[in-house]
């Protein structure tokens, strides 16, 4: 198994890509620490892994939150002695946030939870994974943090905080992955295409919609949760040992082109 006897707590865990990278860890050995806003989304994952088999604790929490980022590392730590991975998949876009709010009001939202919850996270799990001289932390960043949105898509007016949260996990990621490197914490992120997840729904259950964005990436078609899931388990695992400040497309060509 390729986390076997590692500790991973995964943000975001209720569903898409965190609830995928839970199933997936735990199957490859590792514990896991489902979190999530959602108490109900955070139970439900934490029982899908226990019924498989898995050791899980599902952890209630706001990653917007500097006491309860520390309180969710400190859970974690308290029931299975450590924390090895930390997957930063808790997310928002402002299609999500009360459509009422001004426009920076919506901006502060999703940078909050986007790219501050990912810093927090990071920063109380880490301290954690110096002590013990290892760790790999794994953010989730996007294409939009590689590139603009296609021009004409309509999803962007150059203040869509989206982008700029997800740049921002990028650059943070490279940092840290510096920063860190001879501490033996590892921190790399991922960049998705557009996939099949609660964040998507509202334009993938649109026909006309959906096959514009297929339309987009070379291989014809969105991504599949579990398939963002296995480049984390690869970037968690030991086999990834000589990577760190990468930010890997997983895109189906999307940034290629």
């Amino acid at each position: 198994m390729r986390l076997d006897g590692k500790v991973a707590l995964i943000t975001g865990s209720a569903s898409g890509i965190g609830e995928a990278c839970a199933t997936l860890f735990a199957q490859e050995g590792a514990s896991v620490a489902a979190a999530d806003i959602s108490e109900d989304g955070a139970v439900r994952t934490a029982a899908t892994v226990s019924e498989a088999g898995g050791k899980s604790i599902a952890i209630t929490g706001d990653v917007t939150s500097k006491p309860e980022c520390e309180r969710m590392v400190e859970e974690t730590v308290a029931e299975f002695g450590s924390v090895d991975i930390l997957v930063n998949s808790a997310g928002i876009t402002p299609r999500y946030v009360p459509a009422d709010l001004p426009f920076d009001e919506k901006w502060d939202r999703v940078i909050d939870v986007n790219l501050k919850g990912s810093m927090l996270m990071s920063y109380f799990a880490s301290e954690k994974m110096k002590e013990k001289g290892s760790g790999s932390i794994v953010n989730l960043a996007s294409i939009i943090g590689l590139v603009g949105y296609t021009h004409g898509m309509g999803l962007s007016d150059g203040f869509n905080p989206y982008p700029h949260s997800k740049g921002g996990i990028v650059q943070m990621t490279r940092d840290m992955g510096v920063t860190f490197a001879r501490t033996g914490v590892r921190v790399n992120a991922l960049c998705p295409g557009f996939a099949y997840t609660a964040l998507t729904k509202t334009l993938t259950e649109d026909p006309e919609a959906r096959e514009r964005l297929e339309n987009l990436h070379p291989m014809g078609r969105l991504g599949e949760p579990m398939e963002i899931a296995h480049a984390a388990l690869f970037l968690a695992s030991d086999e990834a040992s000589f990577i760190t400040g990468a930010c890997l497309p997983v895109d189906g060509g999307y940034t290629a082109q």
